[in-house]
C-alpha cells in the first residue's frame, strides 16, 4: 500500500511539473526562433489575412479547359499553406496565401508560382541538338504531366521524383519509350539536365522517375517546382497586396475567448454531473488543450475556420471518451463493487466503444485528408491530430489521475457518484414517429430547392466561395484599417443593399488607402433578384460602387468580377472523398460488428443527419460557402462516433439477453446510453453556443448550423439509429422463414 501511494504521489508530482513546463512552452517557446509557443501559430486567410497576388495569362487564346487546369494545379500547390486560388475577370489568377508574420516566405512561394518552369523530355538526337544551342523537338513536355511527387530509391538509398503523366503523356511516352529502348531519354527542367535514364523496356503505365537526387529535400523541391512547371498557360504577375482577415479583426480574439468560457463551462458541467471524476477530467482536457497548442505550433499547422470546427469536435470527442468511461464506473459501482475495481471496470467496458468511436472518425479524416483540397485538408488535419490526442488524454492521463487518487484512499463511493436504473421506454415504437418527421424535414427541405430557384435563380444561397461574384477595391482620401472599415462603412452597405454583413469580406490593404469588398451577386433597396447575364452583373457591381461614393469620400473605385475559390474539381473531390470515406467506415463497422446492418444502419443515420441540416439550409437560405464544408464534415464525424455508442452497448447486450427479444435488446442498449448521449450533446452544445453568443457576425451561420447538427445527432442516435438496425435486424429475419 506504501508503494502505491508513493507512486501516486510522484506521478502527481511529475504531472504537475510536466504541465508547468508545458504551460511555460506555450507561451515562450523552447529556443530564440520561439518553437512551441502558442502565439506563433500560423493562421489561414481567414483569420489573419496575407499576401495576394493577381497574374495575368500571357498565352493566348486560352481556352477554358486550359484555364481551369491552371487554376486546379496552383490551388494544389498552395493547399498545403491554406492559400486560395480564384480567377479575377476573364484572364487573370487571383493567388492569396497567409504570411504567418514570415512575409519572405510567401514572396518567395509566389514568386516561383508566377515563374513556372518548363519540363522536357528529349532522345539523344534532340538532346544533342538541344546541347549545342540549336533547334530542337519535345518528345514530352510539362503539360503531359498529371503530377510529381518525392520519395526514397529502394535500389540504391538515394532519392527521386515519381511523375504520372496524363493520358494522352502516357500514350507519349509508351511511344517514346519504344523507339529508344537501349538508349536513354533526357529529362530537362528550367533549361538545365536533371537525369538521362536508359530505357530498358516499353513503359505503357504512364509513370517515369528523376532518380539520383542528392536529398530528399532536393526531390520534394522538383517534385513542387515540376508540378508548377506543368502549368498549361504562361503567367505573368501584375501586382501584389498584403490583405487583412476575412472574418474580421475579432474573429480570433472573439474565438479564443469564447473557447475558454466555453470550456469553463464545460468543466464545470462535468464536476457537477461526475464529482471527483468530473474534476480530475477537466485537469486531463485542460491537458489536452494544452498539447494541441503545443502540437500546432510546434508542426506549424496553418489554422483555419474548417480547421478550428475539427478541434471543437475533437474537444467533443474528448469529452465524450471521460463520459462513457465514468458512466461505467458508476454502472460498476451500483453493483456494490469497490472504487477501485469499479475504477478498473469502467475502464475496460468503456474501451472498445472509445476506440470504434474514434478509429471510426479518423478513417474518415484520413480519407479527407488525402483526397480533399484546400479547407477540407485543413478540418481533416486538425481532426486528426485532436483525435490522437483526446484519446491519449482520456484512456492515459484520466485513467493514471484516477488511479493515483485511489491509491492516495481517496475510495468513498458518494465521490464517484453510483448509476440508477436506467428509465427503458419504447424507442423501437417512437422510432416510428421519429421517422415520419425526419421524412417530413428533409422532404421538406428538397421540396425548397425548386422553390429557391424560381424565386433567386438559385436552388442555394451559395457563398462568394462557391459561386464567385465581385470584388471592389476603393481607395479612400483617409486611411481604414479592418476595424474601422467593419464598424463604419459594411452597416452602410448593409443599409442601403440586401446583404449581411457576414455575407460581405473584407480585406484591408497594407500600407495604402485601399480596401478590398469581395461580395456574391447583389442589389440595392432590398430588392434581390437573380443574375443571369454579365451586364445584369456589371450593373449590380455598379450599384455597390455608387452606395460607397454617395456615402464616403474616395479616389477611386475599382470592381472586377472575379471566380470561386472552391473550384469545380475541388468539389468533386469532396463529394468522392466522402464518399470513400463512408463505404470505409460501413466496411470497419460490418468487420468489427461482425454484422454489416450496423455498418448499414450507421451509413444510413448519417445521411440522415447530413440531410436535416442541409434542410435548414434549403430552407432558411443560409449562406453556403467554406463554412457550410465545414459544418457538413463536422456533423459526419460527431454523428458517426454517437452511432458507434449505441452499437457496443447493443454488441454488449446480445451476450446477455434473449437474442429473440431485439425490440427490448434495443430499447435497454438506447436506455443505458441516453445519458451519455445526452451529456455529450450538451457539453459540446455548450461550446459552440458560447462561440454563436460571442463570435464575429461571419461566424453566427456556421456556429448556429453547427448546434442544429449536434441536436440532430443526438436525436438520430437515440430515434433512429439502433431502431434502424431493429428493423434490418426483424426484416431479414422474416425473409430467412
Amino acid at each position: 500500500m506504501k508503494n502505491a501511494r508513493t507512486k501516486a504521489i510522484l506521478f502527481i508530482l511529475i504531472f504537475i511539473l510536466l504541465m508547468a513546463g508545458g504551460v511555460y512552452m506555450a507561451v515562450n517557446g523552447v529556443d530564440d526562433e520561439h518553437v512551441g509557443k502558442a502565439a506563433n501559430i500560423p493562421l489561414g486567410l481567414d483569420l489573419q489575412g496575407g499576401l495576394s497576388v493577381t497574374y495575368e495569362i500571357v498565352t493566348e487564346n486560352p481556352t477554358n479547359a486550359q484555364k481551369n487546369a491552371t487554376r486546379d494545379k496552383l490551388q494544389r500547390r498552395v493547399d498545403q499553406y491554406e492559400g486560395e486560388v480564384y480567377p479575377d475577370g476573364d484572364n487573370r489568377f487571383t493567388v492569396e496565401v497567409p504570411t504567418n508574420g514570415e512575409e519572405l516566405d510567401a514572396y518567395a512561394l509566389l514568386e516561383e508560382l508566377g515563374k513556372p518552369g518548363t519540363l522536357e523530355f528529349l532522345d539523344s538526337e534532340n538532346y544533342n541538338l538541344w546541347a549545342s544551342g540549336k533547334e530542337y523537338t519535345y518528345i514530352l513536355n510539362g503539360s503531359d504531366i498529371k503530377a510529381a511527387t518525392a520519395g526514397s530509391d529502394t535500389q540504391d538509398g538515394g532519392y527521386l521524383v515519381k511523375l504520372t503523366f496524363t493520358e494522352a503523356g502516357a500514350k507519349k511516352f509508351s511511344d517514346a519509350t519504344a523507339a529508344n529502348l537501349g538508349r536513354p531519354i533526357y529529362i530537362i527542367y528550367d533549361n538545365a539536365l536533371q537525369s538521362y535514364p536508359t530505357v530498358q523496356t516499353q513503359i505503357t503505365d504512364g509513370n517515369a522517375v528523376i532518380n539520383n537526387m542528392e536529398s530528399y529535400e532536393a526531390a520534394e523541391k522538383l517534385a513542387d517546382t515540376i508540378t508548377i512547371g506543368a502549368l498549361p498557360l504562361e503567367l505573368q504577375q501584375l501586382q501584389y497586396n498584403i490583405v487583412g482577415a476575412k472574418l474580421g479583426t475579432d474573429a480570433i480574439s472573439t474565438s479564443i475567448k469564447a473557447g475558454i468560457i466555453g470550456l469553463g463551462i464545460v468543466c464545470l458541467i462535468m464536476i457537477v454531473i461526475y464529482l471527483l471524476p468530473g474534476f480530475l477530467a477537466s485537469i486531463a482536457l485542460a491537458a489536452y488543450v494544452l498539447l494541441m497548442l503545443l502540437v500546432l505550433s510546434v508542426r506549424s499547422v496553418v489554422l483555419t475556420l474548417p480547421g478550428l470546427a475539427g478541434i471543437v469536435l475533437s474537444i467533443g470527442m474528448a469529452v465524450d471518451a471521460n463520459v462513457i468511461i465514468f458512466t461505467r464506473i458508476k454502472e460498476e459501482l451500483a453493483t456494490d463493487k469497490n472504487v477501485k475495481n469499479a475504477v478498473s471496470a469502467g475502464f475496460s467496458k468503456a474501451l472498445s466503444a472509445i476506440l470504434d468511436g474514434n478509429i471510426t472518425t479518423l478513417i474518415a479524416a484520413f480519407v479527407l485528408m488525402a483526397l480533399g483540397t484546400g479547407s477540407i485538408k485543413g478540418f481533416a488535419n486538425t481532426l486528426i491530430i485532436g483525435i490522437i490526442l483526446s484519446m491519449f488524454t482520456a484512456l492515459v492521463v484520466t485513467k493514471l489521475l484516477l488511479n493515483a487518487v485511489v491509491n492516495l484512499g481517496v475510495t468513498n463511493p458518494k465521490l464517484y457518484g453510483k448509476a440508477k436504473a436506467p428509465a427503458v421506454k419504447n424507442f423501437v415504437k417512437i422510432s416510428r414517429v421519429c421517422v415520419v418527421i425526419s421524412l417530413a424535414v428533409i422532404v421538406a427541405g428538397l421540396a425548397f430547392l425548386p422553390i429557391n430557384k424560381s424565386r433567386t435563380g438559385s436552388i442555394l444561397n451559395y457563398s462568394l466561395e462557391f459561386t464567385g461574384g465581385s470584388a471592389t477595391t476603393v481607395e479612400f482620401t483617409e486611411a481604414y484599417d479592418l476595424e474601422r472599415a467593419e464598424s463604419e462603412i459594411v452597416p452602410v452597405i448593409v443599409e442601403k443593399t440586401s446583404l449581411t454583413a457576414g455575407e460581405i469580406q473584407i480585406q484591408a490593404v497594407e500600407g495604402t488607402n485601399q480596401v478590398i469588398f469581395k461580395t456574391a451577386d447583389i442589389s440595392v433597396d432590398g430588392d434581390k433578384s437573380a443574375t443571369e447575364t454579365n451586364a445584369e452583373l456589371e450593373a449590380e457591381m455598379g450599384e455597390l460602387e455608387k452606395v460607397i461614393r454617395d456615402n464616403f469620400e474616395v479616389v477611386s473605385v475599382n470592381t472586377s468580377n472575379i471566380g470561386s475559390t472552391i473550384s469545380g474539381e475541388m468539389r468533386k473531390d469532396a463529394v468522392v472523398a466522402i464518399i470513400i470515406a463512408s463505404i470505409l467506415m460501413l466496411i470497419y463497422i460490418a468487420i468489427r460488428f461482425s454484422d454489416v446492418k450496423f455498418g448499414a444502419s450507421a451509413v444510413l443515420a448519417l445521411l440522415h443527419d447530413v440531410l436535416v441540416v442541409f434542410a435548414i439550409y434549403s430552407i432558411a437560405r443560409l449562406s453556403v460557402g467554406n463554412t457550410f464544408i465545414a459544418c457538413m464534415l463536422t456533423i459526419v464525424g460527431y454523428s458517426i462516433n454517437a452511432t458507434i455508442i449505441i452499437f457496443d452497448r447493443i454488441r454488449e447486450n446480445m451476450k446477455s439477453m434473449p437474442k429473440d427479444d431485439i425490440a427490448d435488446l434495443v430499447n435497454m442498449s438506447i436506455a443505458q446510453t441516453f445519458t451519455r448521449t445526452i451529456y455529450t450533446s450538451l457539453t459540446t452544445f455548450v461550446m459552440v453556443l458560447v462561440l454563436f453568443i460571442m463570435g464575429v457576425p461571419s461566424l453566427k451561420e456556421f456556429t448556429l448550423t453547427l448546434m442544429a447538427g449536434i441536436v440532430c445527432g443526438a436525436y438520430s442516435s437515440v430515434c433512429i439509429t439502433g431502431p434502424m438496425w431493429y428493423f434490418f435486424k426483424k426484416k431479414l429475419a422474416k425473409e430467412k422463414e
